[in-house]
């Protein structure tokens, strides 16, 4: 079989989304879908026990029902679609509320910007629909403090300071136990009160009924309250109120990316592995890493609108697959490394090591075939869509050149590569290239028979942080009350934490770098530093 024949055989065309599929250029032998008929069959029984409402999540004995969000007649209890339904029409009348000035902050002035306070899945699509979707016509600007980072939130408020009596904070958390977004919320809290301003009154959260966050939020009366279910993971949250809220905000059409996830799960329930895309994405997965991951994942829009999609599918495949037991409790250590960035960029940065380096990765280039958006196209910008930077030639003819190029380069020396090609970015291919992808991570998690939806490693990070903090208030105690400068080894003897002298030294390398009044004496050994809290 030749090439082109083999372009022919595995190559896949949804119609009513206008999206393809590219699979050949992955060295699989012709029984490798044969071989894994078996996992395909259990893989489709597990997707279907889980849309019918089966506990997907053994560790905190809960469904796990993202897929009802764009298909909420799927769900497995009447009063749930009901919820659901409800939801939807919630968000679209808040957001038209907050359009017509309806909803308006304490000055009775209409809202112009928006400022959301999340992190991880709670920011990260948000981020990826406003920045793939947006445009100059949007109807709010809209900006995310995604980190507990000081200097970052003080760039964004930056960007808003004097303007606060117009911005509407959306705060989003589904526990309300997030401490990078308290702590956002805090520091934003704080900014707004130094402009005279009520933050409760420019404030409204996305969180569960109950939560801490909601607690808060009905103390200081913010606005009400937009409620999420706890069977959302933050990394597949993106049909919920935690991304079509500030969507809707923006002025991005929300029924369209609904539409464009339910029709790809309709094709992604397909029996027939060649004509199931996430079937195959998953498949490909499995064959590229052997079904151990030993291959990373290379993500290569090209398309400048598409260059957080990387970073989106950093969270939704790492989190998800990123395991280090299996469901039976056999240590596995399973996961995909994910990385990119875009094309042509690339051209002059990591594709050189891609290529002539080492072998370990396999490639996902995604294309969009028509150069310039709509929403683009809405600027006036169609007038220079044919505009020839040589005879014949235009600057998107150049970008689908170093597309082609690029995936037969790496071909050519024996690397492999996926191609997923959309004819056009709009609300309905971003929502399919979406849930694609969240299928795909399902499939696979049944593949090497882990559990994608729970997050153990992120638990222990959160829980070892705060140590740090309970340490670092034993540290700070002991500076009170010392008149004498001490070594990170007198400071751990004082309090009993002799293991813990590297995190001590680091504790104290923090503190002295942000407070006048720790007095650090070096001298080029961390065993010799000394550290003094003036009086």
């Amino acid at each position: 079989m030749n090439s082109w024949q083999r372009f022919c055989k595995y190559y896949l065309e949804l119609h009513d989304l206008e999206i393809s599929f590219d699979i050949s250029r992955m060295r699989f032998d012709e029984e490798f879908f044969s071989k894994m008929s078996p996992q395909v069959s259990k893989a489709l029984l597990d997707m279907e026990s889980l849309e019918k409402g089966a506990i997907a999540n053994p560790d905190e004995n809960r469904l796990v029902g993202h897929y009802w969000l764009r298909a909420p007649e799927l769900s497995p209890d009447s009063n749930l679609t009901q919820e659901i339904i409800a939801s939807i029409k919630q968000v679209k009348e808040f957001c038209s509320n907050i359009h017509s000035g309806k909803i308006s902050g304490e000055k009775s002035k209409k809202f112009e910007r928006v400022l959301l306070i999340g992190i991880g899945g709670s920011a990260l699509g948000p981020q990826l629909v406003s920045d793939a979707l947006g445009s100059s016509e949007d109807k709010l600007e809209i900006t995310f403090v995604d980190n507990t980072d000081p200097d970052g939130i003080e760039r964004v408020y930056q960007k808003v300071k004097g303007k606060l009596d117009t911005t509407l904070s959306v705060v989003v958390s589904k526990s309300g136990g997030t401490l990078e977004t308290r702590n956002g919320m805090l520091e934003l809290g704080a900014r707004y009160k130094s402009e005279g301003l009520s933050f409760a009154k420019h404030a409204v959260a996305i969180t569960c009924e109950n939560s801490k966050l909601d607690q808060i939020a009905k103390e200081q009366k913010w606005l009400p309250a937009i409620y999420m279910w706890d069977w959302v993971g933050g990394r597949t949250s993106l049909f919920s109120p935690v991304g079509l809220v500030p969507a809707a905000l923006q002025g991005i059409d929300i029924d369209s990316m609904l539409e464009g996830a339910k029709l790809m799960d309709v094709h992604t329930r397909s029996k027939e592995a060649t004509k199931n895309p996430a079937l195959l994405l998953s498949l490909m997965w499995h064959f590229a890493g052997s079904g151990k991951g030993l291959k990373d994942m290379v993500v290569l829009p090209y398309k400048d609108r598409l260059v957080l999609f990387s970073k989106y599918l950093q969270q939704l495949v790492m989190e998800s697959l990123g395991k280090e037991l299996d469901l039976d409790g056999n240590k596995v250590n399973q996961g995909i490394a994910v990385y990119g960035n875009k094309g042509s960029t690339d051209q002059h940065a990591y594709i050189q090591q891609l290529r002539d380096g080492l072998n370990n990765f396999f490639a996902t280039f995604i294309t969009v075939q028509e150069d310039i958006t709509s929403s683009t196209s809405k600027l006036g910008a169609t007038n220079f869509n044919n505009l020839q930077v040589e005879d014949g030639v235009t600057s998107g003819d150049y970008l689908s050149g170093f597309y082609q190029g690029t995936r037969s380069a790496l071909y050519d020396n024996n690397r492999d590569s996926i191609t997923i090609s959309v004819k056009k970015l709009d609300g309905r291919s971003l929502g399919a290239l979406i849930a694609l992808f969240e299928r795909a991570v399902s499939f696979y998690a049944s593949f090497v028979n882990i559990n994608a939806y729970h997050q153990p490693g992120v638990e222990a990070g959160k829980k070892a942080a705060g140590l740090v903090l309970t340490l670092q208030s034993k540290v700070q105690e002991v500076l009170k009350k010392d008149t004498c400068a001490l070594k990170p080894e007198e400071i751990a003897a004082k309090i009993n934490e002799t293991s813990q002298v590297e995190t001590i030294f680091l504790i104290l390398e923090h503190l002295a770098a942000n407070s006048a009044k720790i007095v650090k004496t070096s001298s080029g050994s961390p065993d010799q530093n000394t550290y003094l809290l003036t009086k």
